[in-house]
């Protein structure tokens, strides 16, 4: 993701937000449907190797923050989910397959969908079909969370200096996820998986990981 350039990027933030690509001229701003998925890989750093002291470069971790600098906090504060994916241990290719297969997987992600069709089915009309598209008194409607969970959120975000945008993104991963489980009620544990996801400080960067 970093090996593009800046201005690409930046073009991102808008769709992102909103579902829309508007292209802005002197005489009219014409507004196209953009509504996408962003799937998005990158290295922790320009050589790839920050968490092995062995095989990274003599800058880490300062190499780190130069790199993961070339994405603004604005794009990555709109990415819901955030996953590391360490290096793989050779011990760890003989491993016998998961017990959970892709068919599992997607029998369940399926159920998630037609339950959030069926939610937001009044609100179709007005586009919303899935947690996603929900917002303002929908969102917290439908995201109402316990005090255990309301406590645990309202602790993260002053700690993990969490954005407008950023607090109601995990409330939209959490009621995901309640789905996923199939919770009618959001918890702390939904909360928590769905904070999980949220990007790590740059600060916190080291060779260790």
């Amino acid at each position: 993701m970093p090996e593009y350039s800046r201005a690409a990027l930046e073009a991102l933030r808008q769709p992102l937000e909103s579902g829309k690509a508007v292209v802005a001229r002197a005489a009219a701003h014409v507004s196209y449907p953009a509504r996408f998925q962003l799937i998005a890989a990158m290295n922790p750093c320009k050589c790839g190797y920050l968490s092995d002291e062995a095989l990274a470069c003599g800058r880490a971790p300062r190499c780190a923050l130069d790199y993961q600098s070339r994405i603004s906090g604005p794009l990555f504060d709109r990415i819901d989910l955030h996953v590391d994916v360490p290096a793989v241990a050779a011990s760890d290719l003989a491993l016998p397959p998961p017990r959970e297969g892709s068919a599992a997987v997607r029998a369940r992600v399926a159920k998630a969908r037609d339950l959030q069709a069926e939610r937001y089915r009044a609100h179709a009309a007005a586009g919303i079909f899935v947690n996603a598209h929900a917002d303002g008194e929908l969102l917290e409607k439908v995201a109402a969370l316990d005090d255990a969970g309301r406590a645990l959120l309202m602790r993260a975000t002053d700690a993990m200096r969490l954005s407008a945008r950023g607090y109601h993104r995990v409330l939209r991963v959490a009621r995901t996820l309640a789905d996923l489980a199939g919770a009618e009620r959001l918890a702390s544990n939904h909360v928590a998986e769905a904070l999980s996801y949220r990007r790590m400080a740059p600060q916190a960067f080291s060779r260790t990981g």
